[in-house]
């Protein structure tokens, strides 16, 4: 059964399409689940939209719960489309968000990862002038809100747990293996479910995430998978759904998950 948990729209302001073309993408590729799941507006600050080219407006978060679940109606029978969204990890601000998204009835909620000393993980700069060390430091750091994040209780799902090597392959050669099997074993044990995106391979490094090798890892500890191809337009909802199951047959997984009212559903590879 095909499906994706992890698709945006236009109220990002950095994503095309509306979600009614979401829809009719996933009917159109086979899929049984589309999960929408935009950005939250940014809590973290008094202001209305701070990144208005990053997520939606404090204001406009009512309007997409309300758009998905009328579209959840409409499509009954034909798709199954959960409410979802995609919520940064800020430990400063945990709370904040917590009591902002209890107010909706998510179906799941994404737990993702996009700064790491106040700077965006995808910013090609941010790794200039860094010594080994320094680089060593940062990649420890990333793993570290990682599993700050797996602990919150906050989200059942963690988003593309490596792609801070999206615009610097390099960083996948940052010898940290100590924080990564740390990272999985917390992610085991706190139960929560890693998204292999496909959005990589529109990044510099030109893979997936989470890395073959991740998987592998994340498979003996234990680890939970579900799928996302992190779409931001309409025509990549669900890339590479069946070679992603191919991936995970090879390395043993044998089942994938999804959540709906925030029960996990196992679904057989």
């Amino acid at each position: 059964m095909k499906f994706d948990l992890h698709t945006h729209h236009f109220r990002c302001g950095h994503a095309d399409g509306n979600i009614r073309e979401y829809v009719e993408a996933a009917i159109g590729a086979g899929l049984k689940v589309i999960g929408i799941s935009d950005h939250t507006p940014y809590f973290g600050s008094p202001e209305e939209q701070p990144f208005p080219f990053i997520a939606m407006g404090k204001a406009e978060i009512a309007n997409y719960v309300n758009e998905v679940l009328q579209l959840k109606q409409e499509y009954e029978g034909k798709i199954d489309v959960l409410l979802g969204i995609e919520s940064d990890f800020f430990p400063e601000h945990a709370e904040t968000y917590r009591q902002a998204l209890s107010l909706y009835p998510f179906d799941y909620i994404i737990g993702s990862v996009h700064q790491v000393s106040g700077v965006s993980i995808f910013n090609k700069n941010r790794w200039k002038g860094f010594t080994p060390k320094q680089k060593i430091a940062e990649k420890e750091e990333y793993f570290s809100l990682i599993r700050q994040s797996a602990q919150s209780g906050m989200f059942q799902i963690l988003g593309h747990i490596d792609a801070m090597k999206g615009n610097y392959p390099s960083f996948t050669d940052i010898l940290t293996e100590d924080a990564l099997e740390e990272t999985l074993k917390v992610i085991a044990e706190c139960g929560v479910a890693i998204e292999i995106n496909t959005s990589g391979k529109t990044k510099m490094c030109g893979g997936w995430y989470p890395s073959n090798e991740i998987l592998e890892r994340a498979h003996y500890h234990g680890v939970e998978v579900t799928f996302g191809s992190d779409a931001h337009k309409p025509s990549r909802v669900g890339e590479d759904f069946e070679e992603v199951a191919a991936v995970l047959k090879d390395i043993g997984f044998t089942k994938w998950v999804y959540y709906k009212q925030k029960m996990k559903v196992t679904v057989p590879l």
